[in-house]
């Protein structure tokens, strides 16, 4: 009898043990990866959105903070469910590839051009963000370029192919491409009194300004769109992708977005399709 009970009792325990298995996951609960951009996390946006997203859903969100290019390559092979990114004519491309499902405008900001008081380009107040790069290179001032295929690095290319500069021969010289992230291309920035793209948000949510200004604003064409596409890879949570999606395009998440504030400053404007 008491190597039966023993034995009853052992199946008991790994019964138990078992259900406390498979139960695991269970309790953890669902997540998704969601591929976006060092803005959008370095400001703390996703701190202030994610935690009403989840209470909502009770969809976990994990963020792989990097430049939209490599987002955007991350989500194409599978590592990621949902991208939100600011490169619209690349967003576009992804779609088009077969890897998104659709492409959604999320919100705004603008990409500034900052720089020293000193202002050795003579660039302070202009409108026109194409001339302000054409000054700076006619003057041989130092730009700083994150040089990492981000949105940022993008939206700067494309602005710097309206000129006649020829970056390869510049690189090196006056023009210095980081290879890194916002935050460490306006350290080395600062540091440097270097000109530099950056969007607005990011500088407002910069830490060490040092004496650096904001001396370019207002062109049309420094508009910085985000987007957001549920990923079509066969790895991906399509259901609870577009849980998210849903969500953020939503007048909820819209509302989030909006009321996301630093010293009283609006970071980005929702401007979802209603």
């Amino acid at each position: 009898m008491g190597d039966r009970s023993s034995v009853s009792a052992m199946k008991i325990v790994w019964r138990a043990a078992l259900l406390c298995l498979l139960a695991g996951p269970l309790a953890a609960g669902e997540f998704i990866i969601l591929q976006s951009t060092t803005s959008t996390e370095n400001t703390g946006l996703f701190d202030h959105i994610l935690p009403r997203f989840e209470a909502e859903t009770g969809i976990d969100v994990r963020v792989v903070a990097v430049g939209t290019g490599q987002a955007l390559k991350n989500a194409a092979r599978g590592d990621g469910d949902v991208v939100l990114v600011h490169a619209r004519s690349a967003e576009e491309a992804f779609v088009a590839a077969g890897h998104g499902r659709a492409r959604y405008d999320v919100m705004f900001n603008d990409f500034v051009i900052v720089g020293p008081p000193e202002d050795p380009a003579g660039i302070r107040g202009l409108s026109d963000a194409v001339e302000a790069l054409d000054r700076i290179s006619r003057t041989r001032a130092r730009f700083t370029s994150r040089g990492d295929d981000s949105g940022t690095h993008k939206a700067e290319l494309a602005l710097w192919a309206d000129t006649n500069v020829d970056l390869r021969t510049a690189s090196g010289t006056w023009y210095l491409e980081t290879g890194a992230g916002m935050g460490a291309t306006l350290n080395i920035a600062t540091a440097t009194g270097a000109y530099v793209l950056t969007d607005r948000a990011t500088w407002i949510s910069f830490g060490n300004k040092g004496r650096q200004e904001i001396l370019v604003a207002g062109d049309p064409r420094l508009l910085n769109q985000y987007g957001v596409i549920p990923v079509s890879h066969p790895s991906a949570k399509g259901d609870l992708a577009e849980s998210f999606v849903e969500w953020i395009l939503s007048e909820a998440g819209q509302a989030a977005i909006a009321g996301f504030t630093r010293d009283g400053v609006q970071l980005f404007v929702p401007n979802a399709e209603k």
